[in-house]
């Protein structure tokens, strides 16, 4: 099973999502072709009433610890509820470029 869909399999269970969207962008960043290890997530449940962006992004890291632990290095958060999304007109701002991507970080001396 691919880690897209395993993504997308324990987020449907933990939230019942009335939309999902969980997109590898791994392709913009400097890694091996085929590698997923970048993930762009959309998620609108009403799971997400009255709660903070912080703690509905918490929720979501404690449903993924493994595949953070393991081969899942990023992920782009839009959490929303049906209201919020409404709101939105179902869209979504595109994720931006990666910073430094195939360049080495210089640290300060």
């Amino acid at each position: 099973m691919l880690i897209r869909e395993q993504i997308e399999e324990k987020l449907k269970t933990a939230f019942e999502p009335d939309h999902l969207e969980v997109i590898n962008e791994s392709y913009r960043h400097n890694v091996p072709a085929g590698s997923e290890s970048h993930f762009k997530i959309v998620i609108v449940s009403d799971r997400f009433q009255d709660q903070r962006f912080l703690n509905r992004h918490r929720a979501i890291y404690s449903a993924l610890a493994e595949e953070l632990a393991s081969t899942v290095h990023a992920l782009a958060l839009h959490t929303y509820t049906l209201k919020e999304w409404a709101g939105l007109q179902n869209t979504v701002l595109a994720s931006p470029s990666c910073r430094g991507a195939g360049e080495l970080a210089q640290l300060p001396d």
